[in-house]
């Protein structure tokens, strides 16, 4: 990789030119339908406005690329912007942790990739370098070439694939909690188009003409049906988009992953940065014995530079032996550390805390729908006693299963801890990447002698909880990182828990 400053892939103005269209089509057929019969020249200010449009954003682009340049040498990774305000970025190779290379359908139509190059310091945004856009072939060689400086394999490792997708997998795509959330926006959808025509009143006294014949109750169980049905469709096409040609595979001393349909995605770990990994079991996907697995390591940012949450999922729901087997081969353990039998259980104490926040948390909506209907109408009242009817026995049910999910313990070389129940996760974490621990215990919890252990890691977000634990959970956080927190094994309860260590 030659050492000379270098300007991005020029197929940036293209890619900003196609871009732009796109999004003066989807501005302007709204605009000018709002504009009919406004008596304004639509054929003159549509036009104009949509050219400006994009003008000016091939402009920007255009400049921004003329006055953009970077370079790779044998130290550092560095960019450099001279328009304006002039900037550079600059990280030594020896800290580069990740690079991963996405491509959009834009991207992919000229051949060309977005590059990031990550640290591992996700709190810092100046620690993480985008090169947008480099030739697709070019960013591969970069990859190697920064990741072969930085990665020493172990000698367990056998390069190769992992995984690859099975199309069998498709089938637990509905059982995410997407699938309603997608259903509902999808009536949203349809209320925001009509809205854009002018014909919203027409959908509504249309949709109320076709079930006419309907009580409430009928229509309210026909929609939910509906939108359950269009939340199928859209979530099996967001599994297909998401998982395309799904691979995982161990490159010299890294783990690779491919991934997507229309934009593409590859996210690289370097596998001595790998603290450990969680085993996902969403509700729908545990009660069809499916989890998946997501990766705990340093360099692997939760934020992008947008603020948005960046998924770490090496691999998407699967069975529960294979996804356990793909554990095992990731972190070379069998069985697998994220295995949970025989994890300590938790006090009952732990119990009570659970079913109170369920029932809590269930009998919250029925007290304010009877407060209204004491208030207005004694409609709400029959409802209150409904939702109760269903939500106080479901959120039992749930507190129970939280409170049996959790459990924690040692295994070999990772500390293991598991919670949750409509998420439960169980995170096997590496003994040595805990750099510390917190011990917590609101008021509530030192009635009843609980507290949370939090082991603190430079992996991920940084923390991983152990909560409602009693005055044995300190030696078992003793036993897991000797050092860090036998200081204060000789205080008392109080004070033990109001350590932040």
């Amino acid at each position: 990789m030659t050492a000379g400053w270098r300007r991005l892939d020029p197929r940036t103005l293209r890619v900003t030119l196609v871009t732009m269209l796109g999004v003066a089509v989807v501005a302007g057929v709204p605009t000018t339908v709002g504009l009919l019969g406004t008596g304004l020249p639509l054929l003159v200010i549509v036009p104009v406005g949509a050219v400006l449009l994009v003008l000016g954003g091939v402009g920007i682009d255009w400049l921004r690329w003329r006055h953009t340049r970077y370079r790779v040498t044998d130290s550092r990774v560095e960019v450099r912007h001279d328009f304006v305000v002039h900037t550079v970025k600059s990280i030594p190779r020896e800290r580069v942790r990740s690079v991963d290379i996405d491509a959009g359908p834009v991207h992919r139509l000229f051949g060309v990739v977005k590059v990031r190059i990550g640290t591992g310091q996700q709190d810092k945004a100046g620690e993480v370098i985008t090169f947008d856009p480099l030739d697709r072939a070019l960013a591969e060689r970069l990859r190697g070439d920064l990741l072969r400086r930085t990665t020493t394999e172990p000698a367990t490792a056998v390069p190769g694939e992992l995984a690859r997708l099975d199309w069998a997998w498709l089938r637990y795509a509905p059982l995410s909690v997407s699938t309603p959330i997608l259903g509902a926006a999808a009536f949203g959808a349809v209320m925001q188009v009509a809205e854009w025509f002018g014909v919203q009143a027409d959908v509504v006294r249309a949709v109320g003409g076709f079930f006419a014949s309907l009580s409430v109750v009928e229509l309210v169980a026909v929609l939910v049906v509906i939108g359950l049905v269009v939340g199928v469709v859209g979530s099996l096409g967001l599994f297909v988009e998401m998982w395309w040609n799904y691979r995982l595979t161990r490159e010299s001393g890294a783990l690779v992953m491919r991934r997507g349909l229309v934009t593409t995605r590859s996210l690289t770990l370097e596998e001595r940065r790998v603290r450990g990994l969680e085993f996902v079991e969403p509700l729908g996907a545990r009660l069809a014995g499916a989890a998946r697995l997501d990766a705990v390591a340093t360099g692997l940012r939760v934020k992008d530079e947008k603020g948005h949450s960046v998924p770490r999922s090496l691999a998407p729901a699967m069975p529960k032996a294979k996804a356990q087997a793909l554990a095992a081969s990731i972190l070379g353990e069998s069985p697998p550390p994220t295995e949970a039998a025989g994890l300590t259980a938790h006090p009952v104490a732990a119990r009570r805390r659970r079913l109170v926040w369920a029932v809590s948390g269930a009998l919250a909506p029925v007290a304010v729908l009877a407060l209204l209907g004491v208030l207005l109408t004694d409609v709400l009242l029959v409802i209150a006693g409904v939702v109760a009817v269903i939500a106080v026995p479901l959120a039992v049910a749930l507190g129970a299963d939280a409170y049996r999910n959790l459990g924690h313990g040692l295994r070999g070389e990772y500390l293991v801890a598991r919670s949750g129940a409509v998420r439960r996760r169980t995170v096997a974490l590496r003994r040595g990447g805990v750099i510390g621990w917190r011990v917590v215990s609101s008021p509530f919890q030192r009635r009843v002698g609980l507290l949370n252990l939090v082991a603190v890691t430079s992996a991920n977000s940084g923390a991983y909880e152990i909560p409602d634990v009693d005055a044995a959970g300190l030696a078992f956080a003793d036993d897991a990182v000797p050092g860090v927190l036998g200081q204060f094994l000789d205080y008392g309860p109080g004070e033990a828990a109001a350590t932040d260590k």
